[in-house]
């Protein structure tokens, strides 16, 4: 009965992992158009990537869950330093599947002055290949070029040094400073 047991568990976590991982061994690369998506935010509006599309390049920040340590790390890195992405053409972001109410109070608490998406359906996570045992987002930052298309997937992020690493790369990217008007 132990052995059982012990098998219909190893069943189910394996057909977990097999439902998080993709089999065909396909997944999202640089040059792939990123997937879309249409989020509410910590600032109260919704944000769908089309719409910020031909005027800006985009990034996404995925993170784990509000109010963890990277997580504080990297939200403060990038609202302590936004000032060096503010200059450039790009709408920034960081994602998590938490509740916008919790992404609202972590923005808050660490006074971001950027949007927080928040994807509780975790569909968007799903399309970007970041969702991890169904239950959390990976710590992956996508760039996206005007075009739609990947220029950038850092699959390493550095917390602390999240802003001025999203700078830097927009920038050996080719993304333009912003003109005044």
């Amino acid at each position: 009965m132990h052995t059982v047991t012990i098998k219909k568990i190893f069943s189910v976590v394996l057909a977990t992992f097999l439902t998080n991982w993709t089999l065909t061994g396909a997944t999202l690369e640089v040059g792939d158009k990123a997937p879309n998506f249409k989020l509410e935010a910590s600032d109260g509006k919704t944000y769908q990537l089309s719409d910020l599309l031909d005027r800006q390049a985009v990034v996404i920040a995925w993170y784990p869950f509000a109010f963890t340590s990277g997580c504080t790390i990297e939200c403060k890195s990038l609202a302590d330093n936004g000032h060096l992405l503010k200059r450039l053409e790009v709408a920034y972001f960081m994602a998590s599947v938490d509740p916008v109410e919790k992404n609202r109070e972590f923005a808050d608490a660490y006074q971001a002055d950027f949007p927080l998406l928040s994807d509780p359906t975790k569909q968007a996570a799903r399309d970007y290949e970041v969702l991890s045992l169904g239950m959390y987002a990976k710590r992956h930052t996508f760039y996206i070029g005007k075009d739609g298309n990947i220029l950038f997937i850092d699959r390493d992020v550095r917390p602390a040094q999240s802003a001025q690493d999203m700078a830097a790369k927009l920038e050996e990217l080719g993304v333009p400073a912003r003109t005044a008007s």
